[in-house]
This record gives structure tokens, C-alpha cells and sequence, in this order.
């Protein structure tokens, strides 16, 4: 009988909107037992939540936060990867993020949470950085350059709809792509003016990237925007530098995607 009336207090609590610990210090019982009473009392009632389908506009016309979607894009074909381990119900999305840059996590974050509402993204710690997670089954939906292999092993090239994602918010996807495996530094060189040596500095954007597919797509989307770059002589391991130097280019690139934090 005593539990009895310890239950229909906690419930009474419960319904009211307060929390399973605070519940369980003023009953003095434990908060496992008072989770267990709020999930029978709710399934009772029928009133359990049932677990949200994960969003996607291809299977179920879902809508896409554009801007937001062609960020988590570049950041996908910079330094993102799309595994499913054998234990593991959905694949998994993960965006790998140096430590030095605790804002690149917080943005990578938020694009997942505006691309996929009903998902919720995690970070996994790792020596020097951190994956930013988000699980879906329809990640494949959303990432058709998804396939075995390293990316820069096999063709890569945006699907129609992405490419007019693309079209509509070309900044979001070159933020992303420079965000992930670009930089913005500071260049130096030296001239001697009337027998002075002057150093002068300058900004430059940078991106890196193995994959002739990825950069085609990086440098065309810079063409449509109007910004000059060049492109370095390939490394040993296949790598080519993209350049953006020119002052009126920097400065397009300094107001719509800037340094990393």
C-alpha cells in the first residue's frame, strides 16, 4: 500500500511536468524506479512518444534547408566519410575536425541539425580532433557520391538536384569545401624600395584536395562567383594546391566564408 501511494505521487509529479530526478530525491526512491512508473503510467495511456523517421526529400518529400545542406556538403567531399559498422542499425555521417578549431565543430554541428531535424548529432573524441556524427538510414539519399573506396579513387559528380542546391547557394558549398581542407593565411614577400628592403604581407585562401573530381567541382562553382584562382603543379601523392590571391577574390572569400575558428 505504501508503494502504491509513493507510485500515484510520483505520477501526480510526472504529469506535471517535473523532472525523473526530482521526483526520485523528494519520494527518496530510486530514479530508475521512478523512469520505470513514468513509462508504464504512459504506456497506459497510450501516450509513449514514438520515435521520428529521420527526414528525407527524396523518400518522403521533406523539405531541405539549402544553405545549410550545401555546407554539410563540402564539408562531406573535404574531410567527411559514410560508414555502417555491422552492429550499427544506420550508416553513420562523420565530419573529422581538428581540435584547433572548436567553431568548425559547432557549424559542422548545426548543419546536421538543420539538414536532418530529427537526428541528433554526436562528436566522438580522437587524438587531436573530434567526428561530428549524425546516423540515418537515408544518408545514402542525401550523399550519392557515397560508395567504396576513397573518394578520390573513383568519379565523383553531384547529382542534378544537388547541382541546383549548388546553383542556388554556391557560397554554402565553397564554405564547406574550404572549411574542411582549405585555409586562409598570411603570405609574405620582400622587395627593396630605393635601397630599403620592405616586407609586404598579404591574405591568401587555399584548397587542397586529391581528387580531380572535387576540385573541378570547387573551381567551377568559383568560376560562377566570379573568383580568380590557380591551380599548383600535383604533389608525389597526387595532391594540387587551390589558389585564391587576388585582392577583390580575398575579399569575396574574407565576407561569405572566412577563417576557420
Amino acid at each position: 500500500m505504501v508503494e502504491h501511494s509513493t507510485r500515484e505521487q510520483a505520477l501526480h509529479l510526472l504529469r506535471k511536468g517535473r523532472p525523473n530526478a526530482e521526483v526520485a530525491r523528494r519520494l527518496g526512491v530510486p530514479v530508475g524506479t521512478v523512469g520505470w512508473w513514468k513509462h508504464r503510467d504512459l504506456a497506459e495511456r497510450n501516450a509513449l512518444p514514438g520515435r521520428k523517421r529521420s527526414t528525407c526529400p527524396h523518400c518522403h518529400g521533406d523539405p531541405l534547408d539549402g544553405a545549410a545542406y550545401t555546407y554539410l556538403l563540402g564539408l562531406y567531399l573535404g574531410d567527411g566519410h559514410i560508414i555502417q559498422p555491422k552492429q550499427h542499425r544506420a550508416p553513420n555521417l562523420a565530419i573529422t575536425c581538428d581540435d584547433k578549431w572548436p567553431g568548425l565543430q559547432d557549424a559542422a554541428e548545426q548543419a546536421m541539425r538543420q539538414v536532418l531535424p530529427n537526428n541528433t548529432p554526436c562528436r566522438v573524441r580522437r587524438t587531436g580532433c573530434h567526428d561530428v556524427k549524425v546516423y540515418s538510414k537515408h544518408l545514402p539519399c542525401y550523399f550519392p557520391q557515397h560508395g567504396p573506396g576513397k573518394k578520390h579513387e573513383r568519379p565523383i559528380e553531384l547529382a542534378p538536384w544537388q547541382q541546383a542546391l549548388v546553383d542556388a547557394h554556391p557560397w554554402g558549398l565553397v564554405r564547406g569545401l574550404i572549411h574542411s581542407d582549405g585555409c586562409r593565411i598570411t603570405n609574405w614577400a620582400t622587395r627593396t624600395v630605393e635601397g630599403v628592403v620592405r616586407r609586404h604581407e598579404y591574405p591568401r585562401y587555399f584548397f587542397t584536395n586529391t581528387s580531380g573530381d572535387i576540385r573541378r567541382i570547387f573551381t567551377d562553382t568559383l568560376d560562377t562567383l566570379g573568383v580568380a584562382w590557380k591551380a599548383s603543379v600535383p604533389r608525389p601523392q597526387g595532391q594540387v594546391n587551390v589558389s585564391i590571391a587576388r585582392r577583390a577574390s580575398v575579399a569575396l572569400l574574407d565576407e561569405h566564408v572566412g577563417a576557420k575558428w
